[in-house]
């Protein structure tokens, strides 16, 4: 069965399109966008105990970044008289320097929640939005949902967000606040009237206008998965069926989900067979998704990874790595050359052994040893300090501290420290906030929509109030938030500024 895509007509999106751009999705994007979740997480894969020459291996497992390693460690198969990458597999050591960074980038952005202040401009309309607001991020996942768009975009260099509203007939018109907020905070999260999910880059993408890059036509979210049905491998022959092997031989049924998001409509098709049709008119002719980028790329849809960057250095550090454990290997044991000796082989080398000859000529030559390598030393802390460099991510971000820091006697040293990793965090803030108030407005025109909470567009303002990365002085804070008060600085700003909300219980 075909895609019915006439509603879509009027963004030119037809089925050859649409099966051209998930080819182009699947051959050209989705490969760069698996290498580098690869180096992220570099996952372990069990493989059988022989090497890449057929020869008993060391260890059952592979690393993704392996990938990066040149064939004189890890052993390429082919004829050792044509071809020098023959050799065995070598000593591997992987040491992942880019995940720390990752985790400790998103740490700094969402390690404390956010608080979505509204700007309407009635402070009674303002309570409310703020109480509807927050209802539906936490039904949606709150602090765990801005964690894993977070780390989504510092991998890939971007991530979307969409507002769903399929089950806006659950709410009723001009709804009390409390039956309001019941009503966004369900009991499980797929019956949520509105909700937002984030939508992984090796899914989805966008049809973009030609005129303007930044103009999201329509969203396209392809992916195969895994069904609880079973289905059989392959037509089972007469022998299975004497055996009776035809049940054994099967398999999960998979089926190809496809997605499609416009400002009018909202289509989700299993197999290319519709399950869905959604009416978007709540939308007020936006396309209900939002793009963030991680770091802002000029005149490009796609913003710009932290992992991209950091892979030839990744490569250059487990290199040196592995050729250096090869090296200690060959060379950590000392050896002994026995010249005069009739014993031969049976020589025993062991504390207090005692060794007679009457061989005058005889000797016992000590060689090998592991020896001081400074230009490696040097290499190694080299490649580190250009990995914090390129990142922004020094050790101390993470919770290593070094002497050559001094000593941080307050919050202030630790501040100039940490410069570096505070301005990316502050620069970042910028799209990743502009993200959130726009899936905020989103939520709030599916309500007015729905006549629960009628605002206008003047009043789906948001403000984003994000918390300090750094250890708070709780002392400090409250002295300054006292000498805002005696200034003039309204109370409500001054309990905002805190980490409190209004509505919060206990806050007067």
């Amino acid at each position: 069965m075909a895609y019915r895509l006439g509603v879509f007509a009027d963004i030119g999106l037809d089925e050859p399109l649409l099966d051209l751009a998930i080819r182009e999705h699947h051959t050209t994007t989705l490969p760069r966008l698996e290498r580098l979740w690869a180096y992220f997480r570099n996952p372990l894969t069990p493989v059988a105990n022989a090497d890449s020459a057929g020869t008993p291996g060391k260890s059952w497992y592979r690393l993704a970044q392996e990938v990066g390693l040149p064939s004189r460690i890890v052993g390429r198969a082919g004829s050792a008289a044509t071809d020098d990458r023959a050799q065995g597999r070598r000593e591997v050591v992987i040491e992942n320097d880019i995940a720390w960074r990752i985790h400790t980038m998103v740490d700094f952005m969402f390690s404390k929640p956010v608080a979505i202040l509204s700007t309407a401009r009635d402070h009674e309309t303002r309570n409310r939005i703020q109480r509807a607001l927050d209802a539906v991020w936490e039904s949606s996942g709150g602090i765990s949902l801005f964690q894993d768009l977070a780390l989504l975009a510092h991998v890939f260099g971007h991530v979307d967000l969409v507002v769903r509203a399929d089950n806006l007939a659950a709410l009723r018109p001009d709804m009390p606040d409390h039956e309001l907020e019941a009503a966004l905070r369900p009991g499980t999260h797929d019956s949520a009237p509105v909700r937002v999910d984030a939508l992984e880059p090796r899914r989805g993408f966008a049809i973009l206008d030609p005129a303007d890059y930044r103009r999201i036509l329509a969203y396209i979210v392809h992916f195969d998965r895994d069904l609880n049905q079973s289905e059989p491998t392959a037509l089972p022959s007469i022998i299975d069926r004497i055996r009776g092997d035809s049940e054994s031989r099967r398999r999960r049924r998979r089926s190809t989900r496809t997605e499609i998001i416009s400002a009018r409509a909202h289509h989700a098709y299993d197999d290319q067979r519709l399950v869905q049709n959604t009416d978007l008119s709540w939308t007020g002719g936006r396309v209900p998704v939002v793009h963030i980028q991680n770091i802002a790329q000029p005149f490009h849809f796609t913003g710009l990874s932290e992992v991209e960057p950091l892979i030839p250095l990744q490569d250059e550090l487990n290199t040196r790595l592995s050729d250096r454990a090869s090296r200690v290997t060959m060379q950590s044991f000392r050896m002994f050359l026995a010249k005069g000796f009739d014993a031969g082989d049976t020589l025993d080398v062991r504390p207090g052994q005692i060794w007679m000859t009457e061989n005058h000529d005889a000797s016992i030559t000590p060689f090998g040893g592991d020896a001081p390598t400074p230009g490696e030393e040097s290499h190694f802390l080299e490649i580190r300090e250009a990995l914090d460099k390129l990142s922004g991510v020094p050790p101390l971000a993470s919770g290593v501290v070094r002497a050559k820091i001094g000593n941080l006697t307050s919050s202030n040293a630790l501040r100039i420290t940490l410069m570096g990793m505070l301005s990316k965090t502050a620069r970042k803030r910028v799209t990743y906030g502009r993200g959130i108030a726009e899936a905020s407005r989103l939520i709030l025109a599916a309500l007015d929509h729905s006549g629960a909470l009628r605002t206008d567009e003047h009043d789906r303002g948001v403000r984003l109030q994000w918390a300090d990365p750094l250890p708070d002085d709780e002392h400090e804070k409250v002295l300054a938030a006292e000498a805002k008060v005696r200034l003039g600085v309204s109370r409500e700003r001054v309990i905002t500024e805190l980490g409190y909300a209004p509505t919060d219980p206990g806050v007067a």
